[in-house]
């Protein structure tokens, strides 16, 4: 194996235009390459020398390649050290990336921080932050020495990535297959429609000055800009006693994301959320919005040669199940809604016309509806959308692995809606005679409880979807839910007794339906149907709790001791279900050619074959792995000329 990190410079600026724009442009160079063969000492290479034979040998002979986010090395490689030093071009499958290592073994991915997270004696050197701005971003102000600190601190990060990689369970086969799916989808890429994008933007700017002035309106001149303390005070003197309590968090008045959608949700009862109040909400929650800044993003992040983002997903990055998350581009926070006739709007943003009322009520919100269909096919292209239907409804009773559990399951086999089975339950009524309001009960009930939730996360879903019941109707609706689905208290118990059992016999396993769990003195682990494991790090009981050190949940700077998290079976069987349907996502990825997207239980192919390709998918789709036999699968494939919902 041949350990590796680069120094590179350029006027490119890689945060802003990626590592994809970055290797490929003309100024993009190499400054040093810190390497080592195995466990031998670490090396390091400069341009001025001979480019070092093993590193050469190792490419040409298919050696794996180990670096700490190893696309950016590969990308160096590929559009940089190979021209320049007629190298044989390492592939792909021979990179082994120790960032996507840590993720898969639930630390932090950044190799400070999980140095820092596992206490390793060999830890990312701090002075690198100052150096790298010094001698790799422009105006390139640095020194001799600095440039001689920078081939130490590079050699540095070599050691530390070692020390650390081999400190960490290795990834498997599948995941490292995996990992080579993620990187090819990164290299394909997505298009954008950047013109789109611009004109988005423009509106946008034009709409922050017309929002600041609306809001000084409302306020007599109180509140001079939405982003003043003095603007929460305003709101929060005018609101009724339910609607202030939803503004206290965590004994601080707060008008984050959350709690303004909470009192816009108050609708009509102008006693607690007095109309001018409610328009100063949403005029704050417009000028917020974060599709601006996605809109931006997309546009920067886009090949000036062929307009596609790439290197938008991060392999294993979420933490807990190791499902994909997003960079730059962010494709899994785009919102779910999408234009219904997008290309009428875009006519109108090309135009520079008015977009509300003819597309919506406020141009924040057509311009939200218009993220999805930023993102296109080649000209002479389709996609081909499908996403599995209610995939963590099913996943979850079949982890349970019990007859409740299958009764659960037979709702899906018999294509049943089931949130009408829900509302059916609870409110006694015929399943052919539910109607809209119950059925939207039935459909927060699901969304909500299936995890541990109880009269909290109803309320607080509810919110959401329009549904307001008061405390003590809500708790009967609760329970009505528990007593029809009785495989799910019965499994978060088995799931809570197994975590416990293994916390309490380090080496032995305990299983909770198709999951066990294992301590082994450091790490509490747990086992998924698919073979793959992964952990809740240093775990450990105090009292009557487990807690785990969060990799999401960075310390301060001068803190002793990683920020840990508390352990709850709601959490856990939250946890099992997700990484269980991530695991049908990767079998199905496997399988796939030409994807461009996938988002948790959505995946996009680009193909000029539509009607076959869209077959193909739905059978793909639908086809459980050996592992996951009797678990019910659905999907709805759409032919699309953009991306959308």
């Amino acid at each position: 194996m041949i350990w590796l990190d680069f120094e590179t410079r350029s006027e490119c600026d890689l945060i802003a235009r990626g590592s994809y724009t970055y290797a490929q442009d003309p100024s993009t160079r190499v400054l040093c390459m810190a390497w080592a063969v195995d466990d031998a000492d670490v090396q390091v290479w400069t341009p001025d020398q001979p480019f070092p034979q093993a590193v050469r040998d190792g490419i040409q002979n298919l050696d794996t390649i180990a670096a700490h986010n190893a696309a950016f090395e590969r990308l160096i490689f590929w559009y940089v050290l190979c021209p320049d030093y007629d190298l044989p071009e390492p592939k792909l499958e021979q990179f082994y990336c120790t960032a996507a290592q840590a993720r898969a073994n639930c630390a932090p991915g950044s190799l400070e921080d999980v140095g820092r997270f596992s206490g390793a004696s060999m830890k990312k050197d701090h002075r690198g932050a100052a150096l790298v701005r010094k001698c790799c971003i422009p105006p390139f102000k640095h020194t001799e020495q600095d440039m001689q600190d920078l081939v130490e601190y590079c050699a540095q990060d070599v050691r530390a990535m070692r020390a650390i990689s081999q400190g960490l369970r290795p990834l498997s086969a599948d995941e490292l297959a995996d990992y080579h799916v993620n990187e090819r989808i990164n290299d394909r890429g997505v298009r954008v429609d950047v013109a789109l994008c611009h004109a988005a933007l423009a509106y946008a700017a034009q709409e922050q000055v017309d929002i600041t002035a609306r809001v000084r309106e409302l306020t007599d001149g109180a509140v001079r800009t939405v982003r003043s303390p003095v603007l929460r005070q305003w709101v929060l003197e005018r609101l009724g006693p339910r609607a202030r309590k939803l503004a206290v968090s965590k004994d601080r008045d707060s008008l984050d994301k959350s709690v303004r959608a909470n009192l816009l949700a108050f609708g009509d009862d102008d006693d607690e959320v007095p109309p001018v109040v409610a328009e100063v909400i949403q005029c704050t929650d417009d000028l917020w919005a974060s599709s601006t800044a996605k809109f931006a993003k997309l546009a920067s992040l886009a090949d000036p040669e062929d307009a596609r983002v790439r290197g938008a997903f991060v392999f294993a990055g979420g933490a807990a199940t190791g499902r994909a998350s997003s960079y730059g581009a962010q494709v899994h926070n785009i919102p779910r809604k999408a234009a219904k006739a997008p290309l009428n709007v875009r006519a109108s943003m090309m135009a520079r016309a008015p977009l509300a009322p003819m597309h919506g009520t406020r141009v924040t919100d057509v311009l939200k509806l218009m993220l999805r269909p930023a993102l296109l096919p080649d000209p002479g292209k389709s996609f081909v959308v499908a996403d599995w239907s209610a995939i963590e409804g099913r996943v979850n009773p079949w982890l349970a692995k019990s007859v409740a559990g299958e009764a659960k399951l037979d709702v899906f086999r018999r294509r049943l809606d089931p949130y009408k089975v829900n509302a059916a339950a609870t409110y006694g009524v015929a399943y052919e005679d539910v109607n809209d309001d119950q059925r939207q009960v039935g459909k927060v009930q699901e969304l909500a409880l299936g995890f541990g939730g109880g009269v909290g996360a109803f309320a607080a879903m509810g919110r959401g979807y329009g549904v307001r019941i008061e405390e003590a109707q809500a708790q009967r609706i609760v329970d009505a839910w528990r007593r029809a689905n009785p495989w799910a208290p019965a499994f978060w118990s088995d799931i809570e007794r197994a975590y416990w059992s293994a916390m309490r016999h380090k080496g032995a396993a305990f299983e909770a339906g198709r999951v066990s769990y294992f301590y082994d003195g450091k790490h509490l682990w747990y086992a998924l149907p698919s073979g793959r494991i992964l952990c809740y790090p240093y775990a450990r009981i105090k009292g009557d709790e487990i807690t785990y050190a969060k990799a999401s949940w960075k310390p301060a700077a001068d803190a002793k001791e990683w920020p840990r998290a508390r352990l709850w079976r709601g959490l856990a069987d939250e946890n099992v279900t997700q990484a269980a349907a991530h695991d049908i996502l990767r079998h199905a990825l496997r399988q796939l050619d030409d994807v461009v997207l996938h988002v948790h239980d959505e995946i996009v192919i680009e193909t000029d074959r539509p009607e076959e390709v869209k077959t193909m998918l739905e059978r793909v789709m639908t086809t459980p792995p050996e592992w996951a036999q009797g678990l019910p699968l659905a999907v709805e494939a759409k032919v699309m000329a953009r991306y959308g919902k």
